[in-house]
């Protein structure tokens, strides 16, 4: 069994005990993913802008153990406002359009900053 770990630098990864994404045997894994920049910063006021951060933080992730937005065969979306599914949907949309991998959206009561109001999990499959 092969076995990467994609680390982002932050502080959590080593206190928590976990990795940005774990690449093994043709998966990779992401774990959840908010919108922060690499000082900590909550990128984006609304749900949109999170989730097009938190979304480019995946597809840096990805693409550091060897696959792309184009393999993603799942993800998951945490949102602390339901109503704000339409926002984080076209988000969502806009860089999956034509990838369409399964999607799960369910709301949360909160995530573990109360600025943000989404979170995103990717799985994809390297293709041999």
């Amino acid at each position: 069994m092969s076995r990467q770990t994609v680390g982002s630098g932050t502080g959590w990864e080593a206190h928590v005990g976990y990795s940005r994404a774990v690449a093994v045997d043709g998966q990779v894994h992401v774990a959840g993913t908010t919108p922060v920049d690499d000082d900590g910063e909550v990128i984006g006021d609304g749900p949109y802008e999170q989730t097009k951060a938190a979304l480019d933080i995946v597809e840096g992730a990805l693409g550091e153990a060897g696959a792309e937005i184009a393999d993603v065969v799942r993800t998951r979306m945490y949102v602390t406002d339901i109503d704000d599914y339409e926002a984080v949907g076209r988000a969502h949309g806009e860089v999956f359009d034509e990838v369409r991998p399964a999607a799960t959206m369910v709301e949360v009561s909160r995530l573990v900053d109360e600025d943000f109001c989404v979170e995103v999990e990717a799985t994809a499959v390297v293709p041999d």
